[in-house]
Order: structure tokens, then sequence, then C-alpha cells
């Protein structure tokens, strides 16, 4: 199984980053699809979630209104759309995966992923 992370970038307060990861090795009906992020100094934290079959989406209280997961099954992606970047997103971030169906007291609990991407920069100037 492998997750591939990639879209990150530099880009100014504001602006706007979609970050891919694509999956191999295993379906889009896994269970559930993470994004992390690591910034430096700082414990990894999760950002949003999507339970890859039914599309049920969870995120952090700083993401929502700005952030938007979403998958293609035929490609084996999900997306992270990130709008109205702020410079404290600024962080490595990291897709997970696990085969379980999480719910809103589990999915930000990174003991529960099997499987990690090598993770993305982003990085917001303000």
């Amino acid at each position: 199984v492998q997750l591939q992370a990639s879209g990150g970038g530099l880009v100014q307060t504001g602006g706007s980053l979609r970050l891919s990861c694509v999956v191999s090795g295993l379906t889009l009906d896994y269970g559930s699809i993470t994004w992390f992020r690591q910034a430096p100094g700082k414990e990894r934290e999760a950002v949003s979630c999507i339970r890859t079959r039914s599309g049920v989406t969870y995120y952090r209280q700083s993401a929502k209104g700005r952030f938007t997961i979403s998958r293609d099954n035929a490609k084996l992606t999900v997306y992270l759309q990130m709008n109205s970047l702020k410079p404290e997103d600024t962080a490595v971030y990291y897709c997970a995966a696990t085969r379980q169906n999480v719910i809103s007291s589990s999915w930000h609990d990174r003991t529960n992923y099997d499987h990690w991407g090598q993770g993305t920069q982003v990085t917001v100037s303000s």
C-alpha cells in the first residue's frame, strides 16, 4: 500500500492550494483517509478526513469553511482544497489511511492509521 501526497507549495496569505493523495495497493472503499499536518516543533494534527465509501467528512475547527476534502474513486485520489490560507496553515501535510470507518471521536487519532504518505510542504507567507 502506498500513498503519494503532492500539491504543496508557497502561497501568500489568502491564497489557495489543492493537495492530492494518490492511493495504490487498495481500493478507495478501504475505510477512511485523513490529511494530517505537522508544523516545526509541533505535534502532528488531523486536518480533515473522508470516509471513502460513504463520503462522510470531518474537519478540525480551524479548517471549517476554508478547506474541502473530496475523493475521486476512479482515480484513487483524495483531494484537500485549501482556500483563504493563513500563515498558521504552514506545515508538512500528510495523508494517511485506515481500514476503520472512523467516527467523530476517532478520526483525529493518528494511532488509528495504518498507512502514511511522505508529506508535502505548504508554506503560507504573510
